[in-house]
């Protein structure tokens, strides 16, 4: 009996050996298989695919939030400014190639996920860059946002915040509205200060100054104070600097120089909320300001509005009030990027049109980005600025406008950068060269040309020399395009893609511009036409769809006839209509529909000029 026991249990024993083994060698086949095991998912993006675009804005909510959210900090997410990341080659997601038979292969082993100890960690100021573009529907929607960042600061420290205002004439009437959206930022601080026992603990948690800056700085509180009806009052003491300049970037470092060691010295935070309405005069300071409030780690906040698409200037309405006449008075809005990358010229002259950027200026977007504030973009409609596309859609699709996104580089790595490329650098050459706010003989006269023929035929001789120097501009300027549309394809910026696209065919259809404009002045001068209101008094150039033919002795001159003129002017259309191809919904195609639809034809009108024009006590605000 004990011998059977012996051999069942020596049997026991074998299989149950054998079966660990059997096991093993399976889970060791697996091991295997599963090292170079890999997960194909396929998937067809059909015809009846809704595209869904995202975008983040904030609302117009201007009634005082009772629940606060707290931000972690400032991340970038649907921001429409830029970054300092190279340039990718991208498309929008509906119109990508390479998504029509996708094949994604996934490596599950791989796949490493952060666990929920590591989520939502603060990284702190010195990892996390601000946003370069939080498009808001009004300063309501921006306070809110900004009483979430201010309550997220108080959490860890106490504040000190300085406001600091624009003096501008034009900025008049959104003082008034900040004014009345004020006390949302504070009465919303209430409300989290009673909710959160850490701010509960903190006595004067945050202390505010108002100050304001035009060609200097001006302090409307003579010390910081928790106090709202004084910072109320303070606001309504604004001044307004009648200079037109506005020091912004020089304010920001009086600000951080006066305020930053007393705010060391007392363990508080300290933070600038710039408003205004245009670019600073002295934007060659902004590494300089960087530098300063990156030694304070002083974040600026920035409401202001968008950068002219390419170009540094916008011009305001204003009317004076004795003869309520219109003038038209420049101011400093733009560009979006360290140097611009669009045409200055628009065929006859420096250009006057305010179309939107889509993006902030580039000095005060880099500032903000920076130093780890937002840069509050509202891109409403003003009332009082004027000229083409003024009115035009100021806001873009935030995935149509993507990969357009500026380099906020400095300006020394962003030429670096720029002279590494042919293509870029080619293009930049041509916008330096066709520069009417450099080169003044691309100033010709499209208005008030003397009403006598005797007086006007000196005035269009002159300015049809111009213009015949410009043509030879503009041909050169074809020329050296064309060289390098080989390397259009190789760019990996859509930005400097497009930026090609419009300039060829501006330089294309300026050609026919200007040719159409000789001829007007020649036609003018061998044949003045009749003044079709009695109350004229000049002539005024006007554009049109309508094309001039040249007569027999201006083809003799020329050599071009109406057979080479419609040629030229097809060839300006397709391009054209190219960047409304290539850049749908974004400011190169609204510029090319609008070059495209204003005509290339010139003719002169007769008008009647106010003589109170003349008048010099007609004393005119610089904005």
């Amino acid at each position: 009996m004990n011998y059977r026991n012996s051999e069942y249990a020596a049997l026991g024993v074998s299989v149950g050996v054998h079966a660990v083994l059997l096991v093993v060698m399976a889970l060791i086949k697996f091991t295997l298989m599963d090292d170079n095991a890999q997960v194909a998912v396929e998937t067809i993006f059909t015809d009846e695919r809704q595209q869904q675009e995202f975008t983040q804005e904030l609302d117009m909510a201007t009634e005082i939030s009772q629940s606060m959210s707290v931000v972690s900090g400032a991340t970038i997410s649907t921001a429409s400014g830029g970054s300092s990341a190279p340039a990718v080659n991208q498309q929008k997601i509906e119109q990508s190639e390479s998504l029509s038979e996708p094949e994604i292969q996934v490596n599950v082993s791989q796949v490493n996920v952060p666990g929920a100890n590591m989520l939502g960690n603060d990284l702190g100021e010195s990892e996390i860059k601000g946003e370069p573009g939080a498009v808001v529907e009004g300063y309501g929607a921006a306070m809110s946002r900004l009483t979430q960042e201010l309550i997220r600061l108080m959490r860890q420290q106490k504040v000190h915040v300085v406001w600091l205002f624009d003096e501008s004439d034009s900025m008049k009437d959104d003082r008034e509205e900040i004014r009345q959206q004020f006390h949302k930022v504070y009465e919303e601080l209430k409300i989290a200060q009673k909710q959160d026992k850490k701010l509960q603990a903190k006595d004067h948690t945050l202390l505010t100054t108002i100050l304001s800056y035009g060609s200097g700085i001006h302090t409307q509180t003579p010390r910081p104070t928790p106090d709202i009806p004084t910072i109320q009052k303070a606001i309504d003491q604004v001044p307004v600097d009648t200079t037109g300049e506005e020091n912004l970037f020089q304010s920001v470092m009086a600000v951080c120089d006066k305020y930053g060691p007393a705010a060391n010295k007392q363990r508080r935070k300290l933070v600038i909320v710039i408003l205004t309405d245009e670019a600073g005069d002295d934007g060659v300071n902004v590494e300089e300001t960087i530098a300063k409030v990156k030694q304070y780690k002083c974040p600026v906040y920035l409401m202001g509005r968008e950068a002219i698409f390419g170009y540094p200037y916008a011009r305001q309405l204003w009317r004076d009030p004795k003869y309520n006449l219109p003038h038209w008075i420049r101011v400093h809005r733009g560009p979006e990027t360290a140097f611009p990358e669009a045409l200055q010229f628009d065929g006859l002259h420096s250009r006057w049109d305010a179309f939107s950027s889509g993006f902030g200026c580039y000095e005060e977007v880099r500032l903000a980005r920076e130093s780890g504030g937002i840069y509050f973009m509202l891109p409403g409609d003003e009332e009082n600025l004027t000229g083409p596309g003024a009115h035009l859609n100021r806001k873009f699709e935030f995935l149509a406008m993507k990969q357009y996104q500026p380099l906020l580089l400095s300006r020394r790595e962003y030429d670096a950068a720029r002279k590494k490329s042919k293509f870029r650098t080619t293009i930049a050459e041509v916008i330096a060269v066709l520069n009417p706010l450099v080169d003044k003989k691309l100033e010709m006269r499209e208005i008030w040309y003397a009403f006598e023929p005797e007086k006007f035929r000196p005035q269009g001789l002159e300015n049809a020399s111009k213009a015949l120097r410009a043509f030879g501009m503009l041909n050169e300027a074809v020329k050296r395009l064309e060289s390098i549309k080989s390397l259009r394809d190789k760019e990996d910026s859509m930005r400097w893609r497009a930026a090609y696209d419009l300039c060829y065919a501006q330089c294309l259809a300026y050609r026919v511009r200007l040719f159409q404009f000789m001829l007007a002045i020649d036609s003018h001068i061998k044949n003045p036409p009749k003044p079709m209101n009695p109350k004229s008094n000049r002539w005024n150039v006007r554009r049109t769809k309508k094309m001039l033919e040249p007569d027999e002795k201006q083809i003799k001159a020329t050599k071009v006839d109406m057979k080479e003129l419609n040629k030229q002017l097809e060839l300006a259309k397709a391009q054209f209509n190219y960047v409304k191809k290539k850049h749908p919904g974004t400011p190169w195609a609204q510029r090319a529909n609008w070059d495209l639809n204003q005509g290339f034809g010139m003719y002169f009108q007769d008008v009647f000029r106010d003589p109170k024009y003349d008048d010099l006590k007609i004393k005119v605000p610089k904005f």
